[in-house]
């Protein structure tokens, strides 16, 4: 048994522990799924079972994630990203990082990836990106991401649905105006499987319009990696269904923790000048020929 001396007392090992343990409860929690139930459905958010309340906690991790974000509190961006990367125990194979532009050429690249998990390809990419140019960059990235502390820095939230939809083309704008590099997911989703295989849904033409409008050269990377099978089949069972909500992508921090201690092929291509876009073919043309040469590498 393990004592701790002081004038008058002795205080064991276990009562060490509950008071830790009770202290860490009174520490406001960063992500708190009460909170953000609330502030996306309003007065709406009391209807939620309790019982469906506890298993989003569950799914998402709330009380795991708590813990990293609270031993992470002072760090941001690039470097909260590496830790995110040592946290999961990512083993990252980078082919092709001499494909990556010089940081001091004074220009501005959008890099964009295939999204196969929805996690830990984003942390693994923003880490390499954010080391090879010393943080300059910014994710387009769903909007809820902007509850995590570290990752606010570096991310331009989305809201592609409900009254801040509105918002989307000037954010977007916002973004490419900048001066910060951007690393994308054209697919917008992570990947499905699609005729037996994990593939991204097509892509959109955002980033070709946006990167021949600022005159940025686009740099394709493919990441290897997938979720699980539960997770494309309840993907695809929603989509049979004509279920429109996301319901899959509650599950994506789940995934992400069955992704860990994983190894990841990442293969980097060689930029692609922003006027190869030009009018011979639609910008939804050029998305699916930017697409057809990431799941090349």
């Amino acid at each position: 048994m393990l004592f701790l001396q002081c004038d008058n007392c002795q205080i064991n090992r276990e009562n060490v522990d509950l008071m830790i343990l009770n202290m860490s409860e009174n520490i406001e929690k960063t992500i708190d799924i009460d909170k953000i139930l609330k502030s996306k459905m309003g007065d709406k958010a009391r209807f939620v079972p309790r019982f469906m309340v506890n298993w989003l906690k569950h799914i998402i991790h709330e009380d795991e994630v708590n813990r990293f974000l609270g031993e992470h509190l002072d760090e941001k961006g690039t470097e909260w990203l590496n830790s995110c990367v040592k946290y999961l125990d990512m083993d990252l194979h980078i082919e092709g990082l001499e494909n990556l532009p010089d940081k001091n050429d004074g220009k501005f690249y959008t890099f964009a990836s295939n999204h196969p998990t929805g996690g830990a390809d984003g942390v693994a990419l923003g880490s390499i990106i954010g080391k090879h140019y010393d943080g300059k960059f910014r994710y387009l990235v769903n909007d809820l991401l902007l509850n995590l502390p570290g990752l606010a820095p570096v991310s331009i939230g989305i809201n592609k649905t409900g009254s801040q939809s509105r918002n989307f083309p000037l954010m977007v704008e916002k973004g490419f105006q900048g001066d910060n590099h951007i690393l994308m997911f054209p697919a917008g989703l992570c990947s499905r499987k699609i005729n037996g295989e994990v593939h991204d849904i097509p892509w959109t033409k955002t980033f070709i319009t946006k990167s021949v409008e600022y005159q940025r050269d686009v740099v394709p990377i493919h990441f290897g990696g997938r979720n699980s099978d539960f997770f494309y089949r309840l993907a695809n069972i929603c989509k049979m269904l004509h279920i429109k909500f996301n319901i899959a992508m509650l599950f994506l921090v789940d995934e992400m923790y069955k992704n860990q201690h994983k190894s990841f092929r990442v293969a980097i291509g060689k930029p692609i000048p922003w006027q190869t876009f030009d009018k011979s073919r639609t910008p939804k043309e050029w998305a699916k020929y930017v697409e057809d040469i990431v799941y090349t590498l």
